[in-house]
């Protein structure tokens, strides 16, 4: 599917996931389940979700791999499988990249038919965090050739690397400035969210919500624009299959 399958350069599905981020009633943010298979996306589109986020851990532990271990040709052939089996926008994580050029990596996103990806700014062999201009320069690169094709994320490592509120807002900040769609400053907690509007963080801001978080409602209000789980939907999945596990030998 071309770039130019839709008015104004951009694809079937990429303008509304963009409007879901943008057109929230009652300030409510955007909750996107993170499907691991083909399976578990059509679960999640059957329940009503309007849109879906891949989570690289959760593939990775669906086709049995560490996290951040995936070869890159099973996660975008994974990716390709869920988007072929829901109608929904589907967005893709794809770690830092994979070491790809943006020309090359937006292309393959396009092959797979998701409309958005995640880009981390941890690099996936040394673990290093990047400096915040470098991402930027990579996001920039990312923007050019996707166009208005891909809605871009751009997770924001700062917290896994015990950062501070004020470090992620100045990443973001820089991220946003070269053309991300959404920022997404990983495991900060839900406190963090108006210190981090404060600090200049603009635009749509992705959460990642775990067990004792507050409500979807008051998440929004505190200044999320959007809720993921990353992995945290398969967990809950898999206690439910091993608990399914013990009633059958128990039977």
């Amino acid at each position: 599917m071309s770039a130019e399958s839709a008015p104004g350069g951009g694809r079937p599905g990429v303008e509304e996931l963009r409007r879901l981020h943008l057109a929230r009633p009652d300030g409510r943010p955007l909750v996107l389940p993170g499907p691991w298979d083909a399976a578990s996306a059509r679960a999640f589109e059957k329940a009503g979700f309007p849109a879906l986020a891949t989570p690289s851990a959760g593939i990775a532990a669906a086709l049995g791999h560490e996290d951040g271990q995936t070869p890159p040709e099973e996660m975008f052939a994974a990716v390709a499988r869920i988007v072929r089996s829901v109608s929904v926008p589907v967005t893709a994580d794809l770690e830092d990249g994979y070491g790809l050029p943006a020309g090359e990596l937006v292309a393959r996103v396009l092959e797979t038919g998701a409309v958005g990806l995640n880009l981390e700014d941890t690099e996936r062999g040394t673990r290093r965090l990047r400096d915040p201009r470098e991402q930027a320069e990579r996001l920039a690169a990312v923007r050019e050739a996707a166009g208005p094709a891909l809605f871009v994320n751009a997770r924001v490592d700062t917290y896994l690397h015990k950062g501070t509120a004020e470090e992620a807002a100045e990443r973001a900040r820089h991220y946003t400035a070269a053309g991300a769609d959404c920022v997404y400053p990983i495991l900060a907690p839900a406190e963090d969210l108006p210190r981090l509007r404060a600090a200049g963080v603009e635009g749509p801001l992705n959460f990642l919500a775990r067990p004792g978080d507050p409500s979807f409602a008051e998440l929004g209000r505190l200044g999320a624009t959007r809720v993921t789980f990353g992995p945290g939907l398969l967990g809950r999945t898999l206690k439910g299959v091993e608990e399914l596990g013990r009633e059958l030998l128990a039977s």
